[in-house]
Formats: structure tokens, sequence, C-alpha cells
């Protein structure tokens, strides 16, 4: 298990839309709580909704096949059952379902890890893009990234939420422009660092491969995570690094010199 716990990389901004969109996110997850899922579900995005453009707003029978296997694991017989999927009304056009569900959450975990990762990352990405453009690719990325699921699943009735799009955008925008920056991590039981392009490249190569079982049989199915919506976001991120990579190159540069007036300045 490698659990990251923040980079060494310093900035020189407050990363005010950084902390603006964590706020929003854990803001939110409260209403979420008290509303329960009468809001949650309104504002979660689900694929055929987004593709037909009309809103399920009552729940919704869906047959699964339920496996029985023996206590050796082997497949004793396979029963077919029916289970309600919940939604509810919505009270916006459904396909700004994909703005909303981007600051919705499923769980407490979800949002932590989600806003660990936003809280790493979206500082420094924020240094380099500006707050206005930095809040357009986070957008971008996360709308992207739940097209990517819709695409994949257009029928599927099964509501999606979370920033998780968005973040894995952040991400590959970090990792594009930071590789070699050292982030420390919790690896098993023991704290040490690794390079970037180790914690995030690999997360967004796990995220590929993952997302690869969505196209599958059983497409849009990935047990409950959206893994082409991580996808989607993070080439997206990615695209927009090397749009604006001489901007990265600027600030890496000038925080580089700030540092090096910062230690010549030092009495010895």
């Amino acid at each position: 298990m490698v659990l990251p716990l923040g980079d060494l990389q310093r900035t020189y901004i407050v990363p005010m839309v950084t902390y603006s969109l964590i706020g929003i996110n854990i803001f939110l997850f409260l209403v979420q709580q008290k509303l329960g899922d009468s809001f949650t579900l309104a504002f979660a995005a689900t694929p055929w909704e987004i593709t037909t453009n009309e809103d399920l707003d009552r729940p919704v029978p869906r047959e699964e096949q339920v496996v029985v296997r023996d206590r050796e694991g082997q497949v004793v017989r396979v029963m077919p059952r029916v289970r309600n999927i919940d939604h509810y009304p919505c009270p916006i056009p459904v396909r700004l379902t994909l703005l909303t569900s981007m600051f919705l959450h499923g769980s407490w975990m979800h949002l932590l890890g989600n806003m660990l990762y936003l809280w790493i990352v979206g500082d420094n990405v924020e240094e380099v893009l500006g707050g206005a453009r930095y809040l357009i690719v986070y957008l971008a990325c996360g709308l992207v990234g739940s097209l990517a699921q819709v695409a994949a699943s257009p029928e599927s009735v099964t509501p999606t939420l979370g920033a998780s799009g968005a973040i894995a955008g952040v991400m590959g925008a970090y990792v594009v422009w930071f590789p070699h920056n050292q982030i420390r991590v919790l690896l098993f039981r023991f704290i040490t660092v690794l390079p970037a392009v180790v914690v995030i490249g690999g997360w967004i190569a796990l995220q590929i491969w993952l997302g690869a079982g969505s196209f599958g049989p059983n497409r849009g199915d990935s047990g409950g995570v959206a893994y082409l919506a991580h996808v989607g976001g993070a080439i997206t991120g990615i695209f927009a690094a090397f749009l604006f990579y001489d901007d990265a190159s600027y600030v890496k540069q000038r925080n580089a010199a700030a540092e090096g007036w910062a230690v010549y300045d030092t009495p010895e």
C-alpha cells in the first residue's frame, strides 16, 4: 500500500482556488449527510440520463446475476435477481449533473482520499496556471472524465459522483511538470519519499489498466469505481500540461532562483 502524505516542493503562492475547492467539497458533503439520498442522487450524474437528456425520477429495477459458490470457491449456480436503483427528481437540466456530480462524494473515505490528493498537488499546479486557468482546467478534466465514463456505459442507470476525474487531471499535469518532485508516502509501515513519476505516474498507469476492464463484457461495471473517469481526467490534465509547459518552466526557474537567493542571503 502506498499512501501519499505530502510533497516536498515549496510554492510561493497562497493557493486560494485549491483551498476553496476543498472547502466546497467538504461543505457539500456535509449537506449530503443532512439531506440524504434525495439530494445526492438528484445531483449525481447518471449515464442514461446524460445520453437521453431525460430525468429518472423514481427507482429503476435492474436485473443482476448472483453467483453462488461452495467453500472451495467453485461456482454452484447463478441466480437472477432484480435490484432497484434509487433515483430522485433532478431540479436542474440533467446534463448539468456532469458539473454538480464533481462536488459530491459517496463516503467520508471517498471525500478524504480525493481531498488529500488535491491538497498535495493542487498548489503546485495552481501556481503554474494561476487561479482562473487552474479552475478551468480542473473543471474541464472533471467533465471529460465524466463523459469518458458515460461513453463506456451510455445505458447505465447507476449514478456516478466524485471529484476523482478532476483531481486525476491535476495529478496528470503535476507529473508532467514535476516528475522528479519528492513525495512523502506511507509505504506499508514505513514513511519514505518517492519521485512523483513513481507515485502519481504509477497511479495513472494503474487506472488505465483497471479501466481497460470497462470495455469487456460487463463494461461500465468496475466494482463501483469509475476508472475511465480517472483516465479521461488524467489524459486531459496531461494535454493541458503540455499546452502550458513553458509556464511551468518559467515558474520552476523563478522558484529555483528565489531559493538560491534565500540560501545565499542566509548569514553563517
